[in-house]
């Protein structure tokens, strides 16, 4: 199906397979199309329809607030083209950069759930070919029979044919039901990735500030594991400030420790840390921790933030308003 995006400067065609929404396929095609979720709640790929017709494949998505359907406005992410279609996106739109991994629809198999807490489990996806991503990017997963959910890749390898996830369950959440309802190991898995802009490489030359509220851990497990690759760490200065609620919630410690050149608080926000530990605790909010520890050491700093919606924001909060950071050196994932 032939479908037309006209931006605000330029315009795009490109071909959509059968069933193929509009986002995912825009964004194999190479067209850097306006999203951040990509799965439906955030309404950042929302389009207006200027011909064609569409077929919305989740119409209580919450994005949907966003959109004007008497506007002839959609999400891009969850509708497809019945028929040849014409759209216009009120943003800036560019092709990929050279060397971007352009996003593309794989099949794979999960491997080796396990938990890592009472409502944390972490399992593997193998595909049959390498698979290319930027540290701190994520996938589009899901089962056979449920709709695409976004989780962050915790590893980094050029070339991979092993992505490593984590999920936490949610109540009513289908993908995090489904993993934690049976053992789901070789199970069959669809993904579309890698995506996502807060993606880091050592080329940048910044100090690395990375705050994770609960599985937003994930993606900066992925930044270490890049950073170490590089020996980054002998360069430039890395605080990872990660936040649970208790202990019981806590999860990666033994990972975490053995980034010993990275300065690493947990942050409990319902009781007081444990004495004698290897790595460094904090009680609070992981936000008011961050603000705390970090005090007067945002010289040429780059920050990444992670998590659940209340916490990416009140992060950013102290980002832009007390440490002054540019929005540019600010790279977020919200985890709805």
């Amino acid at each position: 199906m032939r479908i037309q995006v006209n931006a605000r400067n330029r315009g795009y065609d490109f071909e959509a397979l059968p069933g193929e929404k509009v986002l995912y396929a825009g964004l194999r095609a190479g067209i850097d199309l306006p999203y951040e979720c990509a799965t439906g709640t955030c309404g950042t790929c929302k389009a207006k329809t200027v011909t064609g017709r569409v077929r919305d494949g989740w119409p209580e998505a919450p994005g949907k607030k966003f959109v004007k359907p008497a506007a002839n406005e959609f999400l891009m992410c969850q509708c497809e083209a019945e028929e040849a279609l014409t759209l216009e996106v009120s943003k800036f739109v560019y092709p990929m950069e050279t060397g971007t991994s352009v996003p593309q629809k794989s099949a794979g198999v999960l491997r080796n759930p396990r938990l890592l807490t009472h409502d944390v489990m972490a399992f593997g996806v193998e595909f049959d070919r390498p698979r290319d991503f930027d540290a701190g990017q994520f996938a589009l997963l899901a089962p056979q029979g449920l709709a695409f959910r976004g989780y962050s890749m915790c590893n980094y390898e050029r070339g991979a044919r092993r992505l490593d996830f984590i999920v936490k369950r949610k109540p009513g959440g289908a993908f995090s039901d489904w993993l934690f309802g049976a053992d789901r190991d070789a199970a069959k898995v669809d993904a579309f990735g890698p995506l996502g802009k807060a993606s880091f490489d050592p080329a940048l030359g910044k100090n690395l500030l990375l705050i994770a509220g609960g599985s937003g851990i994930a993606g900066m497990m992925s930044i270490l594991a890049r950073a170490g690759e590089a020996d980054y760490f002998a360069q430039r200065k890395v605080w990872l400030f990660f936040g649970v609620r208790k202990m019981r919630d806590a999860f990666f410690l033994d990972e975490l420790s053995r980034y010993s050149q990275a300065e690493i608080t947990i942050a409990l926000s319902e009781e007081d840390p444990p004495p004698d530990t290897t790595l460094r605790f904090e009680r609070g909010l992981v936000h008011e921790v961050t603000r705390r520890t970090m005090a007067g050491k945002y010289h040429d700093v780059r920050a990444y933030v992670a998590g659940p919606p209340p916490a990416v924001d009140a992060a950013i909060r102290v980002l832009l308003l007390e440490a002054k950071l540019s929005t540019d050196n600010i790279r977020y994932d919200k985890y709805s």
